[in-house]
């Protein structure tokens, strides 16, 4: 993987002649070399009109991403027939993603030409005919595949044969266009699997007078113009970073010339630029904008180059500082290389390099960032503080399918941590008391139906303490949950300084004698307090009370999850099997399991 990441870097691809070459190079290294890598993806394109270049784009951002990928394209214009006959090539290749683009002109067919001939009542019908027609190709493909899909919705037109009087009509053109998107967005806005694209939204944001190019679109029916598909595929890849858990977690933000303008040290607190003015104004509204994000559960950290002193004194004293030092997870306020204060806020929120996006106006620190920690997303930012509300809005890089109640208190729940470490601390490195102290206690819920979306995040951003790193969609958990023979056992976690929320997750498949332990994984926030043992050891019970004999697992190791090596042996389990890709454990339920006298079980 690291030979075709290579090759992408040295070719760096801008256009879509680029990626055709690179994408068919990137093929031909895959057939040729035993290409591996733990991320894998297989997408599909079915499309309306000729495409030929998408599916390159986002290949090639794929495999420059480590993720190996593989992709369907539909034939010309079959999309019908692909979504509704289930023996079709798209079913064969069993996606995890499916992309549609479908053009108004090909949904209305000759009837786009010849709209105003029809009179209102019939334009209200053909609306709903269209509507039901785009609900029947959902329907079908959601209920025999648990891949997620992306449907475009549509671009509406900016030009009319009625001129000025488009917008005297009942259901022109336009209106009928947008009524058929809002049918869209209502129609799938509580589904878990199908996802609207805002096509038309893409449009406006590139120029509508730029989407298409009509030389092309008569000789080839190119709908559009070739040299979108790369920014296309960048905008289709936000769907990837969440199934493909690439999501980041933590953004960390420089200081001076970035939340606020000009340096404190120098300029004072009067004189930095923040709030209601010109120079201002960029910084308020970018603090404001951050604060949203916050809010959707993306960690803060600080790594300036400044006194803390000075720093502390902005964020109590200055009247337009939106974010406080609340919202801060982590802080790195000293005068060493921003390098070696990203290493220490990975290593104090108990989070990957990669999991983390480095926002800093100096271009020095940027390049210090990328060449020393190139698993940092190092955001190039513009030298117009004007721009960076729109920079990091436009990066989609904290993009995720669903925010859970956890997501929106995880700010908070990062805050309670640095209290307990403070905890920690005062006990002078005693373990047990400061574990006695901390009063947890977890609660169990079997097969609730509302834990799903949570369960199924936890599948897929877990991985320090995740046994098998098995990854599952919602779909997949709801299976679960509604099958007999599993149990989807969901764990949250409350102390003395808060609720951290739901943390862990278990499923078991049930058999008469043994229960097998599919997935078990606990969030990197509560490791380090024996939970994990309270948690295996309260589903032995439920086990034994179901006559059980005994519980197996597996552990599949990856190249993060070496804290949950020695949990099962640890536990009591022993060894069956072992294999250079997975030790399987079986446990005897007739000898006793371990207890955590000072964590009390709610179920």
């Amino acid at each position: 993987m690291q030979a075709i990441r290579e090759l992408i870097k040295s070719h760096n691809p801008g256009r879509v002649s680029d990626c055709l070459v690179l994408a068919q190079k990137i093929k031909d290294e895959v057939a040729q070399r035993a290409v591996t890598s733990d991320r894998q993806l297989r997408f599909a394109l079915l499309a309306s009109f000729t495409s030929k270049g998408l599916a390159e784009a986002l290949l090639v951002k794929c495999f420059d991403a480590g993720i190996l990928a593989d992709c369907y394209v539909g034939e010309y214009n079959q999309y019908a027939q692909e979504l509704l006959n289930e023996n079709s090539g798209l079913y064969r290749f069993n996606p995890d993603i499916v992309f549609i683009l479908i053009d108004i002109q090909a949904i209305l067919g000759e009837r786009f030409f010849r709209f105003y001939q029809l009179d209102p009542d019939e334009r209200a019908r053909l609306l709903d005919e269209k509507a039901s027609e785009i609900a029947l190709f959902l329907g079908f493909l959601s209920s025999k595949t648990a891949a997620k899909v992306v449907f475009h919705n549509f671009e509406v037109p900016t030009i009319s044969p009625l001129g000025i009087l488009e917008n005297k009509q009942r259901l022109g053109l336009v209106e009928f266009v947008q009524a058929l998107n809002g049918r869209l967005r209502d129609e799938w806005r509580d589904n878990h699997q199908v996802f609207i694209f805002d096509f038309d939204g893409f449009c406006s944001r590139v120029g509508k007078y730029h989407i298409v190019d009509y030389k092309m679109y008569y000789l080839a029916d190119m709908k559009l113009d070739v040299r979108l598909f790369p920014r296309l595929a960048e905008e289709y890849f936000s769907y990837l970073r969440p199934l493909l858990s690439l999501t980041k977690k933590c953004l960390v933000l420089d200081l001076d010339n970035t939340l606020w303008g000009g340096v404190i040290g120098e300029d004072g607190l009067e004189g930095i630029r923040l709030g209601p003015t010109p120079e201002g104004r960029p910084f308020w509204e970018f603090q404001k904008y951050l604060l949203s994000l916050w809010n959707q559960g993306v960690i803060f950290a600080i790594n300036s180059r400044n006194n803390r002193a000075d720093v502390q004194e902005v964020f109590a004293k200055h009247p337009h500082m939106v974010l406080k030092e609340d919202h801060f997870s982590a802080i790195e306020i000293n005068w060493n290389d921003k390098a070696s204060n990203l290493k220490r806020i990975a290593r104090d929120l108990n989070i990957g390099l990669d999991s983390l996006v480095f926002f800093d106006d100096d271009p020095v620190n940027r390049e210090l960032v990328r060449s020393s920690l190139p698993e940092v997303t190092t955001i190039e930012v513009p030298s117009d503080p004007a721009l960076y509300l729109q920079t990091i809005a436009g990066s989609n890089l904290f993009s995720t399918f669903a925010i859970t109640e956890e997501d929106r208190q995880r700010g908070r729940m990062y805050t309670e941590q640095r209290k307990r470490k403070e905890l920690e601390s005062l006990t002078g490195g005693d373990i047990n008391e400061y574990l006695r102290n901390l009063q947890t206690v977890i609660t169990l819920a079997v097969d609730d139906e509302f834990a799903i979306p949570r369960v199924s995040q936890l599948t897929q951003k877990t991985n320090q303490f995740n046994v098998t790193t098995r990854r599952y969609f919602e779909e997949e958990i709801r299976e679960f949950v509604r099958d007999d023979s599993y149990s989807v056992i969901s764990l949250k976690v409350t102390d003395r300084f808060g609720d951290s929320g739901l943390t862990g997750a278990a499923i078991v498949r049930k058999q008469d004698h043994s229960w097998h332990l599919d997935t078990f994984l606990l969030s990197c926030r509560v490791l380090g307090r024996k939970i994990e043992f309270a948690f295996l050891g309260r589903i032995a019970e439920y086990a034994r009370c179901a006559g059980v004999r005994y519980l197996t697992s597996e552990f599949i190791p990856t190249r993060k999850n070496l804290p949950a090596k020695n949990f099962f042996p640890d536990f009591g389990f022993e060894k069956v099997e072992e294999t250079p890709q997975k030790t399987t454990y079986r446990l005897e339920l007739a000898n006793p399991t371990p207890t955590v006298d000072y964590i009390e079980i709610r179920d």
